[in-house]
């Protein structure tokens, strides 16, 4: 008899089937887009989860393969008129695989053992690693390298990537925001989280966002040595891991905040963190001592011009430089969070700047977590498509409200030599916002 994987087992079976095989999701679906075959489809996929749950088929290399192939964008959600959980079914399917073991490798083992159990378990693991490359960015030692060439003893991936990566941030978030922060006249509470590659490479954008949260009257509390918050292992297979890591930012935010009922939100400002944020109540709602609190965060978890359009944003008066931006969605924010209008609000409101919509603004860019090192063939694919939908636009500014997806953009313009900036939209709010405060740097 074949065994009936775990995680896929523990679903509520009624979700395998909620599936109606309409079609819908395929024409959204970048990998069905790609290459027409059934299999790389949703629908296609969650055939299979149902045939191995059902015990019709084991768990193979083919099988694993397929998870691992799915961008994971849930494009396919928004699609679905019938409201098929995706992404839990996912998540479960990886975990499932990962259990298998029929994909493991020593040298993928080590990979995944240094990321997600060293580097993205423990923060301070993580900034250490980011001093380090910041000095080895800022020495001699790169150019020699390359001198010497023995940059072709890098793994492959190391030497397409290296040249083309983003500077890192020069100070933490820690460095930046206090922990607690308040406006002259306080009508809110929130409370702040950093992120990890958010801190790494755009801490400014977390000192942007607690400003802009000031200017609208919120009180912010920022926790130190704030955890990742498990996106990354949930979506490659490792729930355990992602569930300790809710649990230690939950406590994180209890103890600067007190409670969490004091808190009018919990702000994030990376789609892909926030999604995965707003689900800690379907995470831990097997644990007894976690189940209540994790529901209280979900419901609190706001992302940043989510929580700006429902108090008010307001409106900056002219005074800076005219900009031509355009916006490119983060697949978590508009699929997953289902936030599309807010930050466009957010953008609209600056009354310097003129935004151009983009073709497929909504398609994935081909970041997708580490997608782009997994699967470098098909993100790379993707992101072209990205930049030529960019091109077309002709503006000078993308705004993106992902870290993953920026990093993905400026690799991308940099190799093809364009110049484009990519800033998320509350970088360019804070910056017209001082710009005003002092018309002379305008």
């Amino acid at each position: 008899m074949k065994q009936i994987p775990l995680q896929l087992s523990k679903l509520d079976y009624s979700m395998l089937q909620q599936c109606m095989h309409c079609g819908m999701c395929l024409p959204v679906c970048p990998t069905f887009d790609a290459t027409k075959l059934e299999r790389h489809s949703p629908r296609g996929r969650i055939a299979l989860m149902r045939a191995i749950t059902d015990g019709r088929l084991g768990l193979s290399r083919a099988f694993a393969e397929e998870m691992y192939f799915c961008l994971g964008c849930l494009a396919c959600e928004s699609a679905c008129p019938a409201g098929v959980d995706y992404g839990a079914m996912f998540e479960a399917s990886r975990c499932d695989v990962e259990s298998s073991r029929v994909l493991a490798t020593r040298k993928r083992d080590l990979a995944r053992w240094l990321a997600l159990q060293i580097l993205f378990t423990h923060p301070r693991m993580l900034r250490l690693a980011g001093h380090l490359l910041r000095h080895y960015r800022n020495s001699l030692l790169p150019k020699a390298l390359h001198q010497l060439r023995l940059t072709r003893w890098f793994p492959s991936w190391v030497r397409e990537f290296e040249p083309f990566c983003p500077e890192l941030s020069l100070f933490f978030s820690d460095q930046l925001i206090k922990e607690q922060e308040t406006p002259k006249i306080k009508k809110y509470r929130v409370g702040m989280l950093t992120g990890c590659v958010q801190d790494l490479l755009y801490a400014q954008v977390n000192r942007d966002t607690v400003d802009i949260l000031l200017v609208h009257n919120c009180e912010v509390l920022t926790p130190r040595r704030q955890s990742c918050c498990g996106s990354l292992h949930a979506h490659n297979g490792n729930l355990k891991i992602s569930r300790t890591l809710a649990r230690r930012n939950i406590k994180a935010m209890e103890r600067l905040a007190g409670s969490l009922d004091s808190l009018d939100a919990i702000i994030s400002n990376a789609g892909g963190c926030g999604s995965h944020l707003k689900h800690y109540d379907e995470l831990l709602k097997d644990d007894p001592a976690f189940r209540d609190r994790a529901k209280q965060w979900s419901e609190k978890l706001k992302d940043v011009s989510e929580w700006l359009k429902q108090i008010g944003i307001k409106r900056l008066p002219s005074g800076g430089e005219p900009k031509l931006v355009t916006y490119h969605e983060s697949c978590h924010l508009c699929h997953g969070q289902k936030v599309s209008a807010a930050p466009r609000e957010l953008l609209c409101a600056i009354s310097d700047l003129t935004l151009i919509e983009m073709k497929e603004s909504t398609w994935c860019c081909g970041s997708a977590g580490i997608y782009n090192l997994t699967q470098p063939e098909m993100a790379a694919s993707l992101l072209q498509r990205k930049l030529l939908h960019l091109e077309s636009t002709k503006a000078t500014v993308v705004a993106s409200a992902n870290p993953g997806c920026t990093i993905q953009l400026e690799i991308g313009l940099r190799k093809s030599g364009r110049t484009l900036r990519v800033t998320h939209p509350v970088s360019l709010y804070a910056e017209a916002y001082r710009k005003g405060l002092n018309p002379e740097n305008a």
